[in-house]
């Protein structure tokens, strides 16, 4: 079974309809994207999937459970996690505040210990920015700093939005590196990207979205050579 099923999931924004039914699924241990141009309902799926939206019609199970009607935090106790399109972090508390928040329903203090090392030996630059406030972070940084955080809710599924959006070019081969380390570490991932080369090289799975509606699913290497997905996302004629 799936770790993550989505089923027939409409979403509206008032009588903006952004999701038309759309369907997917995530087995676990792996990295599956979604890609598409601006406002195809990429952001607006992981959004829902974490509770921060509600759907007007379809379902969202996760490990057997529906996730429809759960508020966010009861989401991330059952071990999603979400690090947010425009990073999210909170730019007037320190690296180790906005650290401690994502780690704020967890209860064992030696894992979250452990995960807190984990996170500073990926991240290293945040062990020396630790009692710095975030807004004194780069953007790369403030990157980190929402991974981190969200890793520290120790999640079996995370939720990454556009993580390369506006970094410099040998920034975003860092966070992909760590993205492709954190997923052979044993965290699945859904990940909402850009970068489509990027995306499909990291994934073992991707979904393309036009307009709210999944057009075309495949092994992410099947679609990287399609000549169809690489006129309209790679920027190859």
């Amino acid at each position: 079974m799936p770790l993550l099923e989505v089923h027939s999931l409409h979403v509206a924004y008032g009588a903006i309809q952004a999701l038309h039914g759309i369907d997917l699924c995530v087995e676990s241990g792996q990295i599956v994207t979604l890609i598409g141009a601006n406002g195809a309902g990429k952001s607006t799926t992981l959004r829902t999937i974490s509770g921060l939206l509600r759907p007007t019609r379809g379902t969202i199970t996760f490990d057997g459970r529906s996730l429809v009607g759960l508020p966010p935090h009861e989401i991330v106790r059952l071990g999603i996690a979400h690090a947010p399109e425009g990073r999210g972090v909170f730019a007037n508390l320190t690296v180790d505040e906005n650290l401690e928040i994502g780690a704020y329903a967890r209860r064992d203090r030696d894992g979250l210990a452990a995960d807190h090392r984990r996170v500073l030996e990926l991240f290293p630059v945040l062990r020396e920015r630790l009692h710095q406030s975030a807004a004194t972070l780069s953007g790369g940084e403030q990157q980190m700093l929402s991974i981190g955080r969200a890793l520290l809710a120790r999640p079996r599924l995370l939720l990454l939005d556009e993580p390369s959006l506006g970094l410099a070019p040998q920034i975003v081969q860092r966070i992909f590196a760590i993205i492709r380390e954190i997923n052979a570490a044993g965290t699945t991932i859904l990940l909402v990207e850009q970068n489509a080369h990027l995306a499909l090289q990291a994934s073992h799975y991707a979904y393309v979205l036009e307009v709210g509606r999944i057009v075309r699913h495949d092994v992410a290497a099947v679609l990287e050579r399609s000549d169809e997905i690489r006129r309209a996302y790679l920027g190859v004629a």
